[in-house]
């Protein structure tokens, strides 16, 4: 039996891998320091149903936890947790980022180098390309951030592979492309969209809804993490995880109305910084070395979504 660290566990993606680890028999700890970027009820739930599933989850702040005790006999660490989203990130938000994103990743790889930890897994983003010349992005693309949350995360990506390099840490950073599905965060575009076209509220649609977005279910992602800790490949490797679901904000805007049998009313807004006008991502060296591929059409990722929000409803 294998131990893992899930960080970021009580979160999104990181309350679907703990479930999906202790489905196929690993030993999990999950750590989350539950920041308040969001109503801190939605977390618990998570939390309660990871608890349940039988995940040893401890509440602890890793910019300050004794994190070499946490992978004490750890054998993958699955680095989920972050500050996430663009927009909160400028500004005075921004010094919460790099602890966050940054501080904190180079403790769990010191504490990984000195635990001998088999692999580590990093949540990297599709916010290290920024706006690129062409598109789908490669890895071989020159990442260049558009938003202070994307320097974070590609900050955090060189340590992986400095710790690689230098160290000879096994790492594995996977460059998420607008992961959705149940438990999505309150802030991020689908889940809004379920909620208004549920008649709870309006979906605020930065600019005229011509940014283009490529959309990756949470099950796929899951099974991306799963694979980089299994896969044989080099330390430092980095790969792009896409859904292969690209599309434009408002056809998305009236995909959600046809699934929901309703139009989505919209709240206009002026486009905010740090908001690229597209991402796609090739996955061949993903296919290529991890075997994976993406299973979950963005209709039907939707609709399990929005059934997720119905049921939401029913709890309340």
């Amino acid at each position: 039996m294998r131990r893992a660290l899930v960080t970021g566990a009580a979160g999104f993606v990181g309350s679907h891998l703990g479930e999906a680890l202790v489905a196929r028999g690993d030993s999990v700890v999950g750590v989350d320091c539950f920041t308040p970027y969001y109503d801190r009820t939605v977390k618990d739930v998570n939390a309660s149903t990871l608890r349940s599933s039988g995940v040893e989850l401890v509440e602890a702040d890793l910019r300050t936890a004794d994190v070499a005790a946490l992978l004490d006999g750890i054998d993958v660490v699955y680095h989920q947790a972050g500050q996430p989203g663009v927009r909160p990130s400028w500004s005075s938000g921004f010094g919460e980022y790099v602890e966050h994103n940054v501080f904190v990743t180079q403790r769990l790889l010191e504490a990984a180098r000195d635990r001998g930890v088999r692999r580590f897994v990093y949540a990297s983003s599709s916010s290290v390309y920024g706006n690129q010349a062409r598109y789908p992005t490669r890895e071989s693309d020159l990442p260049a951030p558009y938003s202070p949350y994307g320097v974070t995360k590609l900050a955090a990506e060189h340590l992986c592979s400095l710790y690689a390099a230098n160290w000879g840490l096994s790492t594995v950073s996977l460059r998420y492309f607008t992961v959705f599905g149940p438990r999505q965060r309150p802030d991020m575009a689908i889940h809004r969209l379920c909620e208004a076209a549920l008649g709870r509220g309006r979906f605020s649609r930065f600019g005229d809804g011509s940014v283009v977005r490529e959309f990756t279910y949470v099950d796929d992602i899951v099974a991306a993490n799963l694979a980089a800790a299994d896969a044989d490949v080099a330390p430092g490797t980095y790969l792009n995880v896409a859904g292969g679901s690209e599309i434009v904000l408002r056809d998305l805007i009236a995909l959600v109305g046809d699934i929901a049998g309703v139009a989505v009313a919209i709240d206009e807004q002026p486009p905010m910084p740090g908001d690229s006008p597209r991402n796609g991502g090739a996955i061949d060296r993903a296919q290529a070395l991890l075997g994976w591929s993406p299973q979950v059409p963005l209709r039907d990722g939707i609709a399990a979504q929005l059934a997720w929000h119905r049921a939401q409803e029913v709890r309340r």
